[in-house]
């Protein structure tokens, strides 16, 4: 009886975790790798048609395509650029201008992975 509810416990704790990442893996993020005095380092998964907050970058940055696609970056304003994004190649972009904001969004049809590498200090 002992090993059946040690059993189910786990079986639970598993069900949750799973789900846990599941409900995670359902909405568009940034996952801190790392920051110091010079860089701030992140991974950013945004799913399709589910834009990243809207927000801005003070500094300049590398991105890398984990699992590469097509960005929009589209301003408050409503002004878009695009970005095709290939897995494995790096890119880059700079700050934004003063005042700006924008959101990143995925037009295509499944999500895309970056890690973004954002440079701290100005050279």
């Amino acid at each position: 009886m002992r090993h059946w509810i040690i059993g189910a416990g786990l079986l639970a704790v598993g069900f949750a975790s799973g789900l846990a990442v599941a409900q995670g893996a359902a909405q568009s993020g940034r996952e801190p790798q790392f920051e110091n005095s010079e860089v701030k380092v992140w991974k950013s998964v945004v799913l399709p048609h589910a834009p990243l907050p809207l927000h801005r970058h003070e500094h300049p940055r590398v991105i890398i395509a984990l699992t590469g696609g097509r960005m929009d970056i589209v301003q408050k304003t409503g002004e878009r650029e695009s970005h095709d994004w290939k897995s494995g190649h790096a890119y880059w972009l700079p700050s934004n201008p003063p005042g700006t904001l924008h959101q990143d969004v995925n037009v295509g049809d499944k999500p895309i992975e970056v890690m973004v590498v954002e440079l701290e200090k100005a050279s």
